[in-house]
């Protein structure tokens, strides 16, 4: 009886559905393969997208976390050391700047994002690092004078091209819809 057990245990782990990193990693490559045909939709929930974020974070971020509360609007949560991210980039601090970035701390990113006919923006609306709030000209300030310079292509508080023919993505707190136009 124990051996049947063993046997039935065993063959549904050979065909339980992928992890939900790996389903959403095959999703982007559906996505990414532009063979889908127009009209698709592809659906990520968002545990898969919390398991894809976890997996894909880069060295010095960790305990991510992804909350869609109102239709379109995303907070991500992590822990980050900044020296960590930057000696991981292979620009590693200075003495003076390591002691200011090393470090864990917490960080909360609130933004809204809107896409249609091809394009996206994604408007930064609220930071906070650890428990210090920064939002309106403060917020401004640091991505103009710190984020953008770091990562001059990253698209802040401006429209972008979604590209792999995503006409729109329908941010929902349950799952994110990705629509494919022609």
């Amino acid at each position: 009886m124990k051996a049947c057990l063993l046997a039935i245990a065993l063959a549904c782990l050979a065909f339980a559905p992928a992890g939900d990193y790996t389903t959403a990693r095959e999703k982007f490559n559906l996505i990414d393969s532009d063979h889908l045909r127009p009209g698709a939709r592809v659906t990520l929930s968002t545990r898969e997208l919390n398991a894809y974020v976890a997996h894909e974070a880069p060295p010095g971020v960790t305990q991510t976390k992804l909350q869609i509360e109102n239709p379109g609007l995303v907070t991500g949560t992590a822990l980050i050391d900044f020296g960590a991210v930057r000696r991981a980039q292979g620009h590693p601090p200075g003495w003076l700047l390591s002691k200011l970035l090393d470090g864990q701390r917490p960080v909360s990113v609130t933004a809204r994002v809107v896409s249609a006919n091809g394009h996206a923006t994604v408007n930064v609306e609220r930071v906070a690092i650890s428990g210090v709030e920064m939002d309106g000209k403060t917020l401004d300030f640091l991505i103009d004078n710190l984020l953008l310079p770091m990562y001059p292509d990253a698209a802040v508080n401006r429209p972008f091209e979604l590209g792999h023919r995503i006409d729109r993505i329908d941010i929902q707190p349950a799952a994110v819809g990705v629509f494919i136009g022609h």
